[in-house]
């Protein structure tokens, strides 16, 4: 059974914005008391943390993304959101949700490329 559930990557080109969202299922109960983060693996290179979201809200982010990412939540959805701005072709990778009670998503693949 999928717990978390990615959406949003796709194609954009440089300077675009995508908006990723992860879907928790509601059999892995309510987000709201957890940590969630997004993270990120490119070719060839080792996942990395991208940013993550207290249950108080508190964010935190990836020197690379700083001023360009922001993270949210809406724990009546169980959703978490990245609203990624001004995209560079080094954005490209796999983003991953992890829920900090152990579960991650599949990945969603972002491609920044003109």
């Amino acid at each position: 059974q999928v717990q978390l559930v990615e959406s949003g990557g796709g194609l954009v080109q440089p300077g675009g914005s995508l908006r990723l969202s992860c879907a928790a299922s509601r059999s892995i109960g309510s987000i709201s008391i957890y940590t969630m983060g997004w993270y990120r693996q490119a070719p060839g290179k080792q996942r990395e943390l991208v940013a993550t979201i207290t249950s108080g809200g508190s964010t935190n982010y990836a020197d690379s993304v700083k001023g360009r990412f922001t993270i949210s939540r809406d724990n009546a959805k169980n959703t978490v959101y990245l609203q990624m701005n001004s995209l560079k072709p080094e954005d490209t990778a796999v983003y991953y949700c992890h829920h900090y009670g152990g579960y991650w998503g599949k990945g969603t693949l972002v491609t920044v490329s003109s």
